[in-house]
């Protein structure tokens, strides 16, 4: 009899066991069909990059409730779990997945297998496996050198211009098709790249004599199809009395590109013809030339003449640089290029003046929130509670001139990232007013000008506040550069020059 009672017993446990197995998971969520979750991935293959991401996207569903979701690669470091119980309280019968992963950008592996698991509340799972491969294309070349978007050809005896540009592609480049319509052999040509990441062009051009203008446009185009168009206006003329002109103390047509903007430097048009350059010779034996095209030694080049050092010749082919011997001084040229002459003089530093009424690194600010003295530095910062954040050092030789960072210290920028900045004091509760600077273009930075709204100025300074050296308005334009290549790069200012430059780091 107590034998048949524990049998009737342990059936009974049995039977309920088996029920609650069926019919609900722990959590008590009834079954509605017991059937496995289903997984329809929107990509199996993702093509990504080291230092970009890649977003898994699904739709889920499942009549007993999904539960969680778990992303797993062992090689990414990933294992992640979404438990939709927890986020919303309840198991949801349907679900869009859209989970983004960040790859680092010293990422060495080719692919991955991310493996992608659902289960529903009744402990049933499917899994499938998504391959993620590096080899995305994620942006359109890059002219890593143009000709500028306006360049004169001298009329000479042979009147030629050579045309050079190189165009780079974080994964293959397809063609290049070159126009300039008017100019035989240019119409709509066609230079192959053939999947490589560079390409660089370089051909002798020969202009008739006469004054006339072309439109030249380059266009390249990634194996993706993406696409980057340079364009410029060539024009054959007599020696123009430029707008611009620029002083280049670098040796090469890539330095010459590599900038965040500052090289080479623009310096002050004096009268026609006329122009003169202020320029701080920091070790002897600096070689420079004037150049009126940004981007090349070519077409125009202002150099000593090889035959007569006491002139001045504009042939690229034939210039030589000017050689400043003396360092630690400021040196002033005066050119002019209709007569081919020059003249220069220096001067010392503690002739130089600049806008700065206060000591570096001293005591020149009461906090009147706190009562606190504030230390006098300038820096870049990029809202009024960041203000003068990114505090410069200042040169040991040179109390005008101001690095940003410190030796020993790494500023990286990204390609196509966008700063947003104005140079001004620093205070901890972001107050600027007193001591700043502004930019002559926001997004193509030639100088900067002095802009303090505070009117605090040394009153030695030989320039105007809120004015450039012509006379015109210094306006509230705020510095937004954009970075064309990935690296370390360094920010040199001068505050007696009003020039600043953002260069790769050496």
């Amino acid at each position: 009899m107590k034998k048949q009672f524990l049998n009737a017993t342990l059936w009974a446990f049995l039977s309920l066991a088996l029920c609650t197995t069926g019919c609900s998971d722990d959590d008590g969520y009834p079954d509605v069909d017991g059937q496995n979750p289903t997984m329809a991935l929107a990509e199996d293959h993702i093509q990504s990059g080291a230092g970009h991401s890649f977003t898994i996207k699904a739709a889920l569903s499942d009549q007993d409730g999904i539960s969680k979701i778990n992303l797993k690669c062992a090689d990414l470091y990933l294992n992640k779990t979404i438990d939709l119980v927890e986020i919303y309280g309840e198991p949801q019968t349907s679900y869009d997945l859209s989970y983004e992963y960040n790859l680092k950008r010293d990422e060495i592996g080719e692919r991955f297998t991310v493996t992608v698991t659902v289960y529903d509340v009744g402990g049933r799972s499917v899994s499938q496996d998504v391959l993620v491969t590096m080899d995305g294309d994620f942006a359109d070349p890059v002219f890593a050198i143009a000709p500028d978007k306006e360049v004169t050809v001298l009329m000479k005896n042979e009147t030629k211009f050579k045309l050079s540009f190189t165009v780079t592609d974080d994964r293959a480049l397809d063609y290049v098709i070159i126009n300039i319509p008017g100019v035989e052999g240019f119409d709509n040509r066609r230079v192959e790249a053939n999947g490589k990441t560079s390409l660089s062009f370089v051909e002798q051009i020969i202009f008739p004599n006469e004054v006339k203008s072309y439109n030249l446009t380059v266009e390249a185009v990634d194996a993706k199809g993406n696409k980057k168009m340079a364009t410029s206006v060539i024009s054959v003329s007599e020696m123009p009395d430029f707008p611009k002109m620029y002083l280049t103390d670098v040796a090469t047509v890539e330095e010459l590109n590599s900038d965040v903007f500052g090289v080479p430097m623009v310096i002050n048009h004096t009268g026609e013809y006329q122009y003169r350059a202020r320029y701080y010779n920091k070790a002897a034996g600096t070689e420079i030339f004037f150049l009126p095209q940004k981007t090349d030694f070519t077409p125009i080049c202002f150099g000593l003449d090889p035959e007569d050092a006491n002139k001045l010749t504009d042939d690229p082919d034939t210039a030589k640089p000017i050689v400043l011997n003396e360092a630690g001084v400021y040196y002033e040229i005066d050119i002019d290029i209709l007569n081919s002459t020059y003249s220069m003089r220096t001067y010392t530093v503690d002739e130089a003046t600049d806008p700065i009424n206060y000591t570096y690194g001293k005591t020149c600010f009461l906090n009147e929130r706190n009562g606190e003295l504030i230390d006098f530095y300038i820096g870049w910062g990029g809202s009024p509670q960041d203000a003068g954040n990114h505090l410069f050092v200042q040169d040991a030789h040179n109390p005008h001139l101001f690095y940003y960072p410190a030796d020993g210290e790494t500023w990286t920028l990204e390609a196509g990232q966008s700063l947003n900045f104005i140079i001004t004091n620093y205070h901890p509760d972001g107050w600027w007013d007193y001591v700043e600077w502004r930019g002559d273009d926001s997004h193509e930075i030639e100088k900067f000008g002095y802009f303090s709204k505070k009117n605090d100025v040394n009153p030695n300074w030989e320039g105007t506040n809120m004015k450039w050296a012509d006379g015109t308005n210094v306006m509230d334009n705020w510095l937004n550069p954009t970075v064309t290549n990935y690296g370390n790069y360094r920010f040199e200012f001068d505050a007696h020059l009003g020039r600043g430059k953002i260069v790769p780091a050496k």
